[in-house]
């Protein structure tokens, strides 16, 4: 069976809402329009939906001028949305995001107001109007490697053979839902847990190295529709998908894409042909060497 790509999203607010594309450009730190925008607290550190469930919750629609921010109005959240434009990067606060300390572009006291008041907690939207400031985790990746806000990789691939075949180990309880696991790329026709073997994968006209597993945390127990919390998968992955103390679905991507400039950026599209181009034989589960010891 062919494998394709089936799903594609992006997620304009780290640990926001994402939106399902057709298509999109494969940028060096990750699909077009990912994760350039996060919400901090007063620190300038990065609030996630770990600890901040409300936050997905949030929906960010990407507009010729930046964003409109949507959510649903109940629990005393505001109903109307918030427009955001793009703001001047002339001006930069520091930020921190992970092990990462960079600077990044503050918007308004008006965005600031309408984000405290569907969190509940003192917060402001910044933009990362550069990306080629934010280095990848370098144990896992090349010095040249860039990434937006994402956790610490471009992309992140899964397939729902393993997720099909993670749902019939979860007993007793409905189907989970892939928008759990916040994938940029879902694979069909994949053996499950195939991808844990990829090193190098082809997806339309896009190549990409594939370089260290996902390691899954709380976040995956909130019901990405409700933000309520469970047990699952993590309590299933725990049994079934536990290596090295951590539980593992997906794998982090990074295109193999050297022009900042976009000038000659791939594109890949839902219904695109998937290949392996590198793979090691099965059997060591999750790819979770580092290539670099510091």
């Amino acid at each position: 069976m062919a494998m394709t790509l089936s799903a594609l999203r992006r997620y304009p607010i780290k640990s926001c809402r994402g939106e399902a594309l057709d298509d999109a450009v494969v940028e060096p730190w990750g699909l077009a329009g990912d994760r350039r925008w996060m919400i901090v607290d007063d620190t300038g550190t990065a609030l996630t939906a770990r600890t901040v469930n409300a936050m997905l919750l949030l929906r960010p629609e990407v507009t010729e001028t930046g964003l409109r921010l949507h959510t649903p109005g109940d629990h005393g959240r505001p109903s109307a949305p918030m427009d955001v434009v793009v703001p001047d990067p002339a001006v930069q606060v520091p930020v921190r995001v992970g092990a990462s300390f960079i600077t990044a572009v503050p918007t308004g006291p008006e965005v600031a107001s309408w984000i405290c008041q569907v969190l509940g907690t003192n917060a402001r939207l910044v933009w990362l109007d550069d990306p080629q400031r934010r280095p990848t985790d370098q144990r896992y990746s090349e010095a040249d490697d860039r990434v937006s806000f994402a956790d610490g990789f471009p992309l992140l691939l899964t397939s729902e053979g393993s997720l099909a075949d993670l749902n019939e180990a979860v007993a007793g309880a409905a189907p989970l839902a892939m928008t759990r696991f916040r994938p940029n790329v879902v694979i069909s026709g994949a053996e499950a847990w195939a991808e844990d073997d990829w090193r190098r994968i082809r997806i339309g006209e896009a190549t990409f190295r594939a370089v260290k597993a996902c390691e899954r945390c709380v976040m995956t127990t909130v019901d990405p529709e409700t933000a309520e919390r469970g047990r699952e998968p993590l309590a299933t992955l725990a049994r079934t998908r536990r290596w090295d103390g951590k539980t593992w679905f997906g794998v982090n991507l990074i295109p193999d894409v050297t022009d900042p400039s976009g000038a000659d950026a791939p594109r890949i599209a839902v219904g695109d042909e998937v290949e392996v181009l590198e793979s090691v034989p099965p059997g060591e589960g999750p790819l979770r060497t580092p290539i670099h010891v510091h």
